[in-house]
């Protein structure tokens, strides 16, 4: 089973939207699990302290290694396959690549910084991947982890309910999804497509690749660069 455990300093912000829609029905019915753990519990002092003054000066404060290795090692034994990620903007790439991979395996244990970031020895001593889910920067990683998991969650096998749904969403192919329709036929004196009216499945079918390739190349071009190297 997919087990998720975050580390942050607010665990009541878990499990927020993950708890709603399919990802929470999947959560109450054990397709898979989730733990938030306080990095305070392991904190220093009177007051719990996670984090210091930055060594050579500059502004905020930055997450100590000792605290943060300690919460690590609390969560997951040294022998526990589970990925360890810390969200970073200057991290890997998030994609549905690594989505699909994740969701295969038994889980993860996310770190969600706060402040100025965390010592970088942490970063090294236990093993951490460094994730971005983009070139902005947030308040704490908890938005990201949350991200991260959602694109995960909805992959394990149950979860989505209809399993062909998620094969045929934005980056399942490499490419952005088709543009979709329902009732009414006319909104505004716009149409659907006659041919997605047409009952004609090869038709549909190469009309939606069309216009997936189509989107694509006019928002994302960079995604068709695989197809254009070729096999």
């Amino acid at each position: 089973m997919f087990r998720a455990t975050l580390l942050t300093l607010f665990p009541s912000m878990f499990p927020g939207p993950l708890g709603q829609s399919l990802a929470g029905d999947g959560l109450a019915r054990g397709l898979w699990a989730l733990e938030a753990r306080d990095i305070r519990e392991q904190g220093l002092g009177k007051h719990r302290a996670v984090d210091d003054t930055p060594a050579g000066g500059g502004p905020g404060m930055v997450m100590r290694a000792d605290v943060l290795a300690a919460s690590l090692d609390a969560a997951a034994q040294p022998d526990d396959p589970r990925p360890r990620l810390i969200m970073s903007p200057r991290g890997k790439p998030f994609s549905q690549g690594l989505a699909r991979a994740w969701a295969a395996g038994p889980g993860l244990v996310i770190l969600c910084p706060r402040f100025e970031g965390v010592d970088e020895r942490v970063i090294a001593g236990r093993g951490l991947i460094e994730v971005s889910i983009g070139d902005y920067v947030l308040s704490g990683g908890e938005v990201a982890a949350l991200a991260i998991l959602d694109a995960c969650v909805r992959l394990i096998p149950g979860v989505m309910g209809k399993e062909a749904s998620g094969a045929e969403e934005s980056f399942e192919s490499g490419l952005l999804e088709y543009p979709q329709y329902t009732r009414p036929r006319e909104w505004e004196g716009l149409s659907i497509p006659d041919v997605l009216l047409s009952g004609d499945h090869a038709k549909i079918a190469a009309w939606r690749r069309a216009e997936a390739e189509r989107i694509t190349r006019e928002r994302r071009p960079d995604l068709l660069a695989p197809f254009a190297r070729g096999p």
